[in-house]
């Protein structure tokens, strides 16, 4: 059975840190490229960070600079380094793997993250 579970967030204040971390179990981790996304009320999912099987990241422009995204491929855990938060990074954030063949996509429950004062 293939989990993804996403722990992490919280309330923090404009210019504060979080770091998230999804667990995966069930799938090969190092055949999988890992994401997180987010989804705010009433708007469209977006993709925040990636980062491949290899180690290649790439990030969405408005947390480019402030968020880094990393994998531990023994722990099976990948996680978001999330800094200088603004109150628009409020949003839902959920763990995604997609195996390299593009067959397998799977997801984590979502953990809610607030900036606010």
């Amino acid at each position: 059975q293939v989990q993804l579970v996403d722990s992490g967030g919280g309330l923090v204040q404009p210019g504060g840190s979080l770091r998230l971390s999804c667990a995966a179990s069930g799938i090969i981790f190092r055949n999988n490229h890992m994401g997180w996304y987010r989804q705010a009320p009433g708007k469209e999912p977006e993709l925040v960070a990636r980062i491949t099987n290899a180690g290649i990241t790439n990030y969405a422009a408005s947390v480019k600079g402030r968020f880094t995204i990393s994998r531990d491929n023994a722990k099976n855990t990948v996680t978001l380094q999330m800094n200088s938060l603004e109150p628009e990074d409020t949003a839902v954030y959920s763990c995604n793997s997609r195996d390299i063949w593009g067959s397998y996509e799977y997801w984590g429950q979502g953990t809610q993250v607030t900036v606010s004062s």
